[in-house]
């Protein structure tokens, strides 16, 4: 089992690599092109909206409630009635995602009032950003409807093509910046024009893969249909529960608008730097772990079950710990190496960087939830989930409220940050109590030998990498050190790991022993 779910992590993972370096290419060219001001703010904000709402209802709740019900179709039912659940959910969901995008565009100058108060004050600013709003605003419609077409794909092993998906995005956004802005007379709304581009690219490119399939969705009204019901009952406590972090970095987004002008884009750049690492591995790992824990729950086996978890979440605390100090502690090199260039200065470069070391405090707890969700989810209880997603949202409120005078938007950052680890506690504790996880044997040597390791690579940076000296290189001399050094730091942490003695069969579900 365990070769089955590396081998589909790595094929999600290298698939959303990909896509995440073409990202840091189109972000590096808006910092280049935009820099961080009251447009690119207002950008920001715009394809903020529509994306959480993706993340919160297609990605987050949908997602989860989707896989495991389909999950039961296929195991349990035959051609005939998955295709029918198919169609149903398709077309009551297609219809769901019309009706929101049409009242979100008609919308737009409330919404803006609601996600970014701080741009009332400033009109021209607050009207950009309406209309920005309005045109990425149907991006939901297309995305929602990938993320239905991807957990299809992804029930039956098809990890790739969802995974490549994004890319679109990311060439869209690009092609926009570089051809359309420059014939706009407000350049930025180019890159608005882009988001709504790639989302319909997006859907077209899923199509090939659902009719090998022959699983090609015939749109069919079904709020009736008892699959859909399932859907929908799981759907309303899951929209709290899973995407507490969406709802925390937009709480950070709405504070924002308060302060200094160019908080709201130092924040997107320090968490689309957070994103990387979350996205490459938190994300692949969890999308691969959710259908395969509702086939153990659908097969009713509890042992298989808690071996997922425990697998996923060693390489979670593996992976995750030397990321997050990574990027703790280059925090500046890695921010100038990538976006300073001309309307992108020092100050800014200072700004983000101290948001994102905020941001990989957290780094290891935004992975742990995304992980450990599904040990709920996949089994049909959203009720706990959301109980702690309210908790955590109340103290990332509280943590804003305390951190943000003295540190601005990098206390909004720290706040999201203390608030995913809160999250993460309560959802292991709760596993744990239940018995429904029992951590296998082995657990405290690899947490000494994970110690050990980060400990080395954390001292190495400290002694030899000088934060100072990134703003007067070039890119040649930044991009060179900087893979350099994260080249260097990495294989000290992997050589100290395999001198105390770790192996990857340490990490095999095949052969994990559950404490009974």
């Amino acid at each position: 089992m365990s070769r089955k779910l590396f081998k589909s992590t790595a094929i999600v993972s290298s698939m959303t690599m990909i896509s995440r370096i073409l990202g840091f290419i189109r972000d590096m060219l808006f910092a280049r092109l935009f820099g961080a001001d009251s447009g690119t703010d207002a950008f920001f904000v715009a394809f903020k909206i529509p994306n959480f709402l993706r993340r919160l209802f297609a990605e987050g709740a949908f997602a989860q409630a989707f896989v495991p019900v389909l999950s039961d179709y296929k195991e349990q039912g035959g051609k005939a009635a998955l295709r029918h659940f198919i169609d149903r959910t398709a077309g009551t969901l297609a219809l769901i995602l019309m009706l929101t995008t049409i009242i979100g565009m008609l919308a737009a100058p409330y919404l803006i009032m609601v996600f970014a108060p701080g741009f009332s004050w400033e009109g021209e600013q607050y009207e950009l950003a309406v209309q920005l709003l309005r045109i990425t605003f149907p991006y939901l419609f297309f995305i929602s409807s990938v993320a239905f077409a991807g957990g299809i794909l992804n029930t039956y092993g098809k990890f790739a093509i969802p995974a490549f998906t994004p890319v679109f995005l990311n060439i869209c956004l690009i092609s926009a910046a570089i051809w359309l802005a420059p014939l706009m007379p407000q350049p930025v709304v180019a890159l608005a024009f882009g988001v709504f581009v790639a989302g319909a690219v997006q859907l077209i490119f899923q199509f090939p893969a659902l009719r090998q399939l022959g699983l090609v969705p015939r749109l069919r009204f079904g709020f009736r249909d008892p699959g859909v019901k399932r859907i929908m009952k799981l759907m309303l406590p899951a929209l709290f529960g899973v995407s507490v972090t969406q709802i925390n970095l937009l709480l950070d987004t709405l504070l924002a608008s308060f302060l200094a002008t160019g908080s709201i884009s130092w924040l997107y750049y320090s968490d689309r730097l957070v994103e990387f690492p979350l996205g490459v591995f938190g994300i692949a790992l969890a999308t691969v772990i959710l259908p395969n824990l509702s086939r153990n729950h659908a097969a009713e086996n509890t042992e298989a079950f808690s071996r997922s978890l425990d697998w996923g979440l060693k390489l979670v605390v593996l992976i995750g710990v030397p990321a997050s100090l990574g990027l703790l502690m280059l925090a500046e090199p890695i921010v100038s190496t990538l976006f300073q260039y001309h309307h992108f200065g020092v100050n800014d470069v200072t700004m983000t960087g101290r948001s994102l070391m905020a941001y990989a405090l957290g780094l290891l707890g935004f992975i742990l939830v995304k992980v450990l969700v599904p040990g709920f989810t996949s089994r049909k209880d959203m009720k706990t989930p959301v109980r702690f997603g309210i908790y955590a949202v109340a103290a990332n409120m509280i943590l804003n409220l305390v951190l943000v005078f003295p540190l601005a938007h990098a206390g909004l950052a720290l706040a999201t940050s203390l608030a995913a680890f809160f999250n993460a506690s309560l959802l292991l504790f709760a596993l744990l109590k239940t018995k429904i996880y029992r951590p296998s044997q082995g657990w405290r040597l690899l947490l000494l030998r994970i110690t050990l390791a980060a400990s080395a690579m954390a001292s190495l940076i400290y002694h030899c990498v000088d934060n100072s000296l990134w703003h007067g290189w070039g890119l040649v001399d930044r991009a060179w050190h900087l893979a350099m050094w994260i080249a260097i730091a990495a294989t000290l942490y992997a050589t100290v790991l395999l001198l105390s003695g770790l192996r990857l069969r340490h990490l095999s579900a095949n052969t994990i022993q559950t404490n009974k």
